[in-house]
């Protein structure tokens, strides 16, 4: 009896074995879907480099850190008197002065012996990009592509655990209305069904109305309203489907327990639909973070929705592409992420969905 279980179980691990390999060979011929592989595996790159670089040294923390670090950067400036009439030989207009490489003697009030003239040191932040920080600093000297690797690892962390969480309450929420129907099925539907009616976002705002929100609250509210909304009526979907498979009947005849049918049989088949979920789930997570962020509805130390947030006060994002490295890196960081995992989504959904396979 022993001997028959381990060849069972090796019989098992090798179809497993199988399958994993039939399916990245169903997915790697998605370009769409390798391409976003590609720019997910890029930003999970960037997520884990930042802790080496201070686990080596390679990086100091007090320079370096997304949120407390700084660097003095100081720049030699002549200093000018602008005039009060326009035009002047140095100048054409009233934005001409001061110019590039100057300072107004006026806005050093504070400064003694200062004469038009002279070289005076001024702290230059934000700073633009250079070898030593290659996206530049923000307006408090922080390097901003140290806080892009920190909003790298904001971004997995909430999206890997809403959609954890969310696809795994839907998962068996839906076989459960699938696999006993009556009037389990008939709550869980309307309870979805009043989950779907509700908008995410302005329910987002009322709850960080009247508490705090940090990124773990968010990951669970986010996980739980995505598990109870539409996904649980696809996932019963195809839980019926299998339901009524010749294995699970074959199951079912030689004494298979309700319990065992349904963990051993029905999840495991409705389990690549759940996957597919969780990817597009992680997209939306990602989304609402870079939101609420922006509108400064969340209790975060740092990500890209803080940093357009910073960007937004601080009036920069009013100035065009003059302080463009205070903008678009953290803009295009949630664009590319959530589309890459949406283009992941789309290649695994080749991969499971037989009708779109290039045939």
């Amino acid at each position: 009896m022993e001997i028959d279980d381990l060849k069972e179980k090796d019989l098992r691990k090798q179809l497993r074995r199988e399958s994993l390999k039939r399916n990245w060979g169903l997915f790697s011929q998605s370009k769409l879907g390798m391409i976003g592989l590609g720019i997910v595996t890029l930003f999970l790159i960037l997520a884990l480099l930042q802790p080496f670089l201070f686990l080596t040294g390679i990086w100091s923390e007090s320079i370096y850190h997304p949120v407390v670090g700084y660097d003095q950067i100081i720049e030699e400036k002549i200093v000018v008197e602008c005039p009060k009439e326009y035009p002047t030989p140095e100048y054409e207009t009233y934005y001409d002065c001061p110019g590039e490489g100057e300072v107004q003697k006026k806005m050093l009030y504070l400064a003694k012996d200062v004469e038009v003239g002279d070289l005076y040191e001024v702290y230059l932040q934000p700073a633009p990009p250079s070898r030593k920080h290659i996206l530049g600093t923000d307006s408090l000297g922080r390097d901003v592509f140290s806080q892009i690797m920190e909003g790298s690892q904001v971004a997995f962390v909430l999206g890997l655990l809403s959609a954890t969480l969310g696809v795994g309450i839907s998962t068996i929420l839906g076989t459960i209305a699938a696999f006993f129907g009556g009037r389990i099925d008939a709550y869980l539907m309307r309870q979805s069904d009043l989950v779907l009616m509700l908008p995410t976002l302005p329910l987002l705002f009322i709850i960080s109305a009247f508490a705090e929100l940090k990124i773990w609250h968010l990951a669970v509210v986010l996980g739980v309203l995505g598990g109870l909304g539409g996904s649980v009526i696809t996932i019963k979907s195809q839980a019926l489907q299998v339901k009524v498979k010749p294995f699970v009947d074959s199951a079912r005849i030689t004494g298979g327990s309700q319990r065992k049918i349904m963990f051993s049989h029905v999840l495991p088949n409705v389990a690549p639909l759940a996957l597919l979920f969780m990817v597009f789930s992680v997209t939306g997570a990602i989304a609402s973070e870079s939101v609420l962020s922006f509108l400064g509805l969340l209790n975060i130390d740092m990500s890209w929705g803080l940093m357009i947030y910073l960007s937004q006060t601080d009036g920069f994002i009013f100035s065009g592409l003059e302080y463009w490295w205070l903008i678009l890196p953290a803009g295009l960081s949630v664009t590319f992420l959530a589309g890459g995992f949406y283009l992941v989504g789309r290649g695994l959904d080749d991969v499971f969905n037989p009708r779109l396979r290039k045939r």
